[in-house]
């Protein structure tokens, strides 16, 4: 009888799990254990299989470590923050580097002489200050170039752009009488962003149709469902801190946009919630389809799922309008500060006519957030930190901003990679220091990769160690380790029960101990083929 589950070499070549034959799952391996291993006159008379799920777990996890392999990787673009968020599934790295315009990695390493220590905040006189109306939001004047760290934003970059002929347009279509058809597409300009901008936080919507095309019902359109959309919901969050707080003083100064020809003014909420915004910028569908939550962005309910919000309407358009609030958080310990942006678009039946066939000059509707605020207003009782959000010490921020000797040496003193041939001249230097690609450090309290200023807008690649239970995916052990898994069971499940003596408890460890170092053997891969090539250098000579 075949093993392959029924999987013919249609299903498998066609498919997307290529190799998957060389792995068994974690669920197969706790139910083929408990058949084989666990009954009566077997050598477990009894056991639970959420104890043999426990033991199994805890032996994938310490097989990943040194035996299986467990490396992962991912890659970046370094932003200027100069920071790296380490996996969800991270326990340690293995190299960290960056890859060249060849595609080749230049390893980065470690330094040990700087740090990103806890910044107490002083007073004036260098007493530590514990201050009412502390700052929960990073940046809240947006006076960076790009957002911080800790804000986020509904993704706008997922739209579905039109044809060639308007490549910098999006598409919307208009439904007929019946509902059930649309006969005409609108392309609206570019221009949908979120960014700071002079001093501002800009909100950039799509401006007014530019141009009415006839469309084919079978056009893909936006998200390829057909609605008309009446708007565009865009929204940021911060997430903040408030365990130990009492009260939150928070508000905002924002300028909306004025109301034009089949425009609504500009409409922004301020608000704080239990929940993060989303990336979905729908506004709604046609009126029929208003109901229904999956035309919907969550953003658009501010008013219904905020613990309190502010609302900047028509009446505020066209001017700075500053508005606070107070709101009571003792039974919270995170909340999100949110903003939402939104600008409803005025439809009509006889579009054709408001609408015009050729296209015209048209600007992106803005609404601008000049500055935001969120402090607690009670002081805190214990130490507080310099940069309270983004928890950086005056120690990072220098290293982040110097002009390492790397960028500057011209004395040839360091390598650019293994291959560099040795210039000289490199008496005495540390070989950890001499090379020119760059270092980083770990900052494993906050969760980031730091690097060094030369590393800024390179692709960062970083090779890391998992425990193989971050996803049910990746629950999966190799066959060639599958023995080592059941016997580090049957160990672990024998080896903490009571009254078993110990020559047996020993024995049934010195079986795992085996089946691991088979296991490691196997999965080592070595080549004889590969090997010989290798060892075809032992006799070469190197030179001093």
């Amino acid at each position: 009888m075949g093993l392959l589950d029924s999987t013919t070499q249609r299903d498998y070549y066609s498919g997307d799990e290529f190799g998957s034959y060389q792995f068994t799952s974690l669920n197969d391996i706790i139910n083929q254990f408990l058949v084989a291993y666990v009954g009566e006159e077997k050598i477990i008379s009894k056991a639970s299989k959420m104890d043999v799920a426990f033991h199994a777990q805890r032996a994938m996890q310490e097989l990943s470590f040194d035996t299986f392999k467990s490396i992962k990787a991912q890659e970046i673009v370094l932003p200027p923050s100069l920071k790296m968020i380490l996996p969800q599934d991270y326990v340690n790295y293995t190299q960290v580097s960056w890859s060249d315009g060849s595609g080749i990695k230049r390893p980065l390493y470690p330094t040990k002489h700087t740090s990103n220590p806890f910044s107490i905040l002083q007073d004036e006189d260098g007493l530590y200050d514990f201050p009412d109306e502390l700052e929960l939001l990073s940046d809240p004047s947006f006076t960076k170039s790009t957002l911080p760290v800790k804000w986020n934003r509904t993704s706008i970059k997922a739209k579905v752009k039109n044809s060639a002929t308007y490549p910098d347009t999006l598409k919307f279509g208009y439904y007929n009488g019946d509902n059930t058809s649309y006969s005409y597409g609108f392309n609206y300009t570019g221009g949908t962003k979120i960014k700071p901008s002079s001093g501002a936080l800009e909100f950039s919507h799509a401006s007014m149709p530019t141009k009415r095309s006839n469309i084919a019902n079978s056009d893909p359109l936006v998200d390829g469902n057909g609605a008309i959309y009446s708007g565009q919901i865009l929204a940021v969050w911060h997430r903040i801190n408030v365990e130990g707080m009492e009260t939150l003083d928070f508000g905002a100064t924002i300028r909306t946009a004025a109301a034009a020809t089949n425009q609504s003014a500009g409409n922004v909420i301020v608000g704080i919630q239990e929940a993060p915004g989303v990336n979905n910028i729908k506004d709604r569908g046609a009126p029929w389809q208003e109901a229904t939550p999956g035309w919907l962005s969550r953003n658009l309910k501010v008013k219904q799922q905020a613990l309190a919000y502010l609302e900047w309407d028509a009446s505020d358009a066209g001017s700075d309008v500053t508005k606070s609030k107070v709101l009571n958080v003792e039974a919270y310990d995170r909340l999100y500060f949110i903003i939402t942006s939104r600008v409803e678009f005025q439809g009509a039946a006889d579009f054709a006519t408001i609408y015009p066939a050729t296209p015209s000059a048209t600007t992106p509707i803005k609404n601008l957030i000049k500055a935001v605020t969120c402090k607690s207003t009670i002081p805190p009782h214990s130490l507080q930190q310099r940069d309270v959000i983004t928890k950086d010490s005056s120690t990072w921020e220098k290293y982040q901003s110097n002009d390492i000797s790397e960028n500057t040496n011209t004395n040839n003193d360091y390598d650019t990679d293994i291959y560099d041939l040795n210039r000289g001249q490199r008496y005495g230097l540390d070989p950890s220091k001499s090379q020119a690609n760059g270092s980083f450090y770990i900052d494993n309290l906050q969760g980031f990769i730091n690097f060094s200023s030369n590393i800024s807008g390179k692709t960062v690649i970083l090779d890391y160690i998992s425990d193989g239970l971050g996803t049910d995916e990746e629950m999966q052990v190799h066959k060639f380790a599958e023995e080592a898994m059941y016997k580090s069971i049957m160990y672990a499940i024998i080896s903490t029960r009571a009254n078993v003596p110990e020559y047996v408890i020993r024995r049934y460890k010195q079986a795992k101990f085996a089946a691991t170092r088979q296991a490691k053997l196997r999965l080592s891969n070595l080549k004889l083929g590969e090997l010989t090539q290798i060892l075809r250098g032992k006799s070469k000579w190197i030179k001093h």
